[in-house]
């Protein structure tokens, strides 16, 4: 394939999809936001900071300069929820086309931004696709989403996902790209449900870590992930969603490997959190980022906001930054008021 795509982020997940793109051919260049790991990365032709012992494919180019990134048509935003808005800043102070937002300039050039973070900005509450729309204006937007672990991925172990966006034929373009014999992606038009079942099911992840750091059994993490789904789509459909989506694989398939893969970073941190450690000590020692940490401060405030019930969220929420005890925490979610189940 000739087309290119630029990648800007260079952690795991950004990192698995250069080298999955490149050993199908694609021209792929991968940007760290930082000039140090770039370096290291052209030197050792592997990115030995979060995916060790990967190689990467001749067609993967590191490339150091945002600016020239820009050139290609398809470049996916890879990089945690809290930097993006600030990494599309400087994008446009890089690249004239995407200073003025009322121009459709960057549309007729066929830039397309596909985002792969999953999170809910802190500060605004606002989804990802809604940052990029609001920072660089008439550019075409899509999200992919699903239950995706990097290594399982790398080692061509069968995984589907989602590519969303407003347009049907950008979303059918996106799919034939990344869709590989192991990779398999389905496209959809729900960005908001897309976006948010990625997004929130790090909570419930977090929740079902607790768990099992308390060393509760598998009766109490079913109940989190089937009660914790009511919660996502109460929310989501509140927002707008399509209550659909969050049965499908960017909702309960994403929901369901976050909560039970050992290699889940928020079901990790959530069993460190049971377990009595310290979320400052747990986070030092991983290195990497949780979304699911910044995601529930902003959920929180949208089931305040919206009035929508949120208990495990609201639970799990005063666990990790109001000092409540996780036992408490369990004990007042079993004890609450009886009702029907829907």
């Amino acid at each position: 394939m000739k087309k290119e795509v630029s990648i800007i982020g260079a952690g795991s997940w950004g990192t698995t999809l250069a080298v999955i793109l490149s050993r199908k051919g694609v021209n792929v260049q991968l940007h760290s936001v930082f000039r140090e790991h770039n370096l290291k990365m052209q030197r050792m032709r592997e990115n030995r900071l979060f995916l060790k012992g990967v190689k990467f494919p001749t067609h993967l180019k590191i490339n150091q300069s945002l600016k020239s990134t820009l050139e290609n048509e398809i470049i996916v935003i890879a990089i945690p929820v809290k930097f993006v808005r600030g990494i599309l800043r400087k994008i446009k102070r890089s690249n004239p086309s995407f200073e003025n937002k009322s121009s459709p300039c960057a549309q007729r050039l066929g830039k397309i931004f596909l985002s792969v973070s999953k999170g809910i900005e802190v500060k605004t509450l606002k989804r990802v696709s809604q940052i990029i729309e609001e920072e660089l204006g008439a550019v075409f937007v899509a999200v992919l989403s699903g239950p995706n672990i990097a290594k399982e991925v790398l080692a061509g172990v069968p995984t589907v996902s989602v590519i969303a966006c407003k347009d049907k034929r950008i979303a059918r373009k996106l799919q034939i790209l990344f869709s590989t014999p192991t990779f398999r992606v389905y496209f959809h038009q729900d960005i908001i449900g897309v976006e948010l079942g990625g997004a929130l099911k790090n909570i419930i992840a977090l929740a079902c870590g607790i768990s099992d750091g308390l060393g509760l059994g598998t009766n109490t993490k079913a109940a989190l992930v089937t009660r914790g789904l009511v919660e996502i789509i109460r929310l989501g459909v509140k927002m707008g969603a399509n209550p659909q989506t969050f049965w499908g694989i960017s909702g309960l398939g994403d929901l369901t490997t976050t909560c039970f893969s050992p290699y889940s970073r928020n079901r990790f941190v959530g069993e460190g959190i049971g377990e009595g450690k310290k979320l400052s000590d747990i986070l030092k020692k991983m290195g990497m980022v949780a979304e699911g940490i910044e995601t529930i401060k902003a959920a929180f405030c949208l089931s305040e906001k919206l009035g929508v019930d949120m208990p495990i969220t609201r639970e799990i929420y005063r666990v990790l930054y109001k000092n409540k005890s996780p036992k408490k925490a369990v004990g007042d979610l079993m004890g609450r008021s009886l009702k029907g189940e829907i």
